[in-house]
């Protein structure tokens, strides 16, 4: 027979804010949704330290004994659910985005992040694979955030899982605001036709795109996101401008104002529960701030094959070729001196 499971999608404050802080802000959410009958918590990626491209990174990601998983284990067993939620964890030598998933009696689920986004190879590395979690609420699968665009993960869960996990807090970098140090302003109307193909795919992968998905997989999903405007200097600014340069060569004029440049956008709406046919049960606005939405979803009776083809991918391949090959390249270097710090090997 088929189960019914409710579900909790939790939106914070992206904002960069002491982990002690940040803890105390989740901690009242998570108890909030539990009142309100949760037996699933997910908590946007990062919920720990917030979302932003600095070296402060390196010292906030934390082993598994460190304070914020600490708190998970915990937290899952006061309330009696599960929770979910991602953070930077430092582990042997490397630094991976990891989604952590606590049944009340302290079992652990792990997932690596497979696909960081552009920028944020600066800060950890990727992993590939999936992970099932089998707990007594059902068999559940993990993704972080940018890892949603690659149908390859989707079909690796296809018939193995009776609902998916989503942890995101996506800056809309397809929206972005380029400041220089002069003041001047640049968006990706500046950037020509590529300019245009990419601008809204971030809304339209965390929209549209994890709606089809879903249905296709048969499953329903949950997926946080975070909330606010990110402020932020580019890593490496200078060379990721000059990437840019072949498709907006409009910036050359900025060249010599390459080594300072900060980022500002607004994030992704896309915290919502979506059913198996992916149909949105509920969803936050960003307006809304710091708060969370509770569904109950029905998982499958059995496991579910998709059966028709799956959707393709909604993002023109440019995204691809941006997010997953040249800016990672470009942020190597970044990682490996801030990791070296971390290890104290400088």
């Amino acid at each position: 027979m088929s189960s019914t499971v409710s579900v909790a999608a939790i939106q914070m404050d992206a904002g960069l804010a002491p982990t002690a802080d940040r803890l105390r802000r989740a901690e009242r959410l998570v108890r909030q949704a539990a009142r309100s009958g949760a037996q699933l918590v997910v908590l946007p990626e990062l919920f720990n330290v917030g979302y932003g491209y600095t070296d402060e990174n390196f010292r906030r990601a934390e082993p598994l004994d460190g304070p914020t998983v600490t708190w998970m284990r915990q937290a899952a067993a006061d309330y009696h659910l599960h929770l979910a939620g991602s953070l930077m964890l430092l582990d042997g030598q490397e630094i991976y985005n990891v989604l952590l998933l606590f049944a009340p009696d302290g079992r652990m689920w792990r997932y690596d992040k497979n696909y960081p986004w552009g920028w944020e190879r600066a800060y950890f590395r990727g992993r590939k694979g999936i992970t099932v979690a089998k707990t007594d609420l059902g068999d559940i699968g993990f993704m972080i955030c940018w890892d949603t665009a690659h149908r390859r993960l989707w079909r690796q869960y296809a018939g193995l899982v009776d609902l998916m996990i989503i942890s995101s807090c996506p800056p809309d970098v397809t929206n972005p605001t380029f400041i220089f140090q002069n003041g001047e302003r640049v968006t990706f109307d500046d950037f020509g036709r590529v300019g245009r193909q990419l601008k809204n795919t971030g809304r339209r992968l965390f929209g549209e795109m994890v709606n089809q998905q879903t249905a296709w997989l048969g499953v329903p999903t949950v997926q946080t996101v975070g909330t606010g405007h990110l402020r932020t200097m580019l890593p490496n600014s200078l060379l990721s401008m000059l990437s840019f340069l072949p498709v907006a060569p409009k910036l050359l004029k900025y060249l010599p104002q390459g080594h300072d440049i900060r980022l500002e956008c607004d994030f992704v709406q896309g915290c919502k529960v979506v059913d198996s046919k992916g149909n949105v049960q509920t969803e936050l606005d960003q307006a809304q701030g710091e708060t969370f939405t509770v569904a109950e979803v029905v998982l499958p009776e059995g496991k579910v094959q998709p059966d028709r083809p799956q959707p393709k991918s909604l993002l023109p391949g440019v995204t691809y070729l941006s997010s997953d090959i040249l800016l990672p390249l470009l942020m190597l270097s970044i990682y490996r001196r801030g990791v070296r710090r971390v290890l104290g090997k400088d």
